[in-house]
C-alpha cells in the first residue's frame, strides 16, 4: 500500500473538485473539472516531491500533512496567479475535506492492515 498513497490523494483531490463544482452548479464537464483541478493537482505533485526528497513513503500521517499543506499552499497560489477565487472559507473547506480523507486514511490504515 505504501506506493499507492499518491493515488489515494489524487482521488481525494478530484472528488473534492467534482463535489465542489456540482454543489456550486458549475457543471461537471471535463474541461470544467480540469480548469478547477489543475492547481491542486500541481500542488499535490509538489507535496509529493517534498515527501520524496525527504526520503519518506507518504504512508505516515505526518507525511500526509506535509502533502496536504503543500497542496493547499501551491494550489491556492496558482489560483491567485490565474485569477481564480481563494476566499478564506474556500481555503478552510479545502483543508478540512482533503485533510479528513488524506490524513484520516493514513491514520486508519495501520488498524485496518493489522486486522486484515
Amino acid at each position: 500500500m505504501r506506493r499507492w498513497w499518491w493515488l489515494l490523494d489524487l482521488v481525494v483531490v478530484l472528488a473534492f473538485v467534482a463535489i465542489g463544482r456540482a454543489s456550486h452548479h458549475h457543471g461537471e464537464t471535463l474541461a470544467g473539472l480540469v480548469s478547477t483541478a489543475w492547481p491542486f493537482v500541481l500542488g499535490l505533485g509538489a507535496g509529493w516531491l517534498v515527501v520524496a526528497v525527504r526520503g519518506r513513503t507518504g504512508a505516515r500521517v505526518v507525511d500526509g500533512a506535509l502533502v496536504l499543506v503543500t497542496m493547499v499552499v501551491v494550489g491556492m497560489a496558482l489560483r491567485v496567479l490565474v485569477g481564480q477565487g481563494t476566499a478564506v472559507a474556500f481555503i478552510a473547506v479545502t483543508l478540512a475535506f482533503n485533510g479528513l480523507f488524506m490524513l484520516g486514511a493514513r491514520a486508519l490504515w495501520p488498524r485496518v492492515a493489522r486486522h486484515a
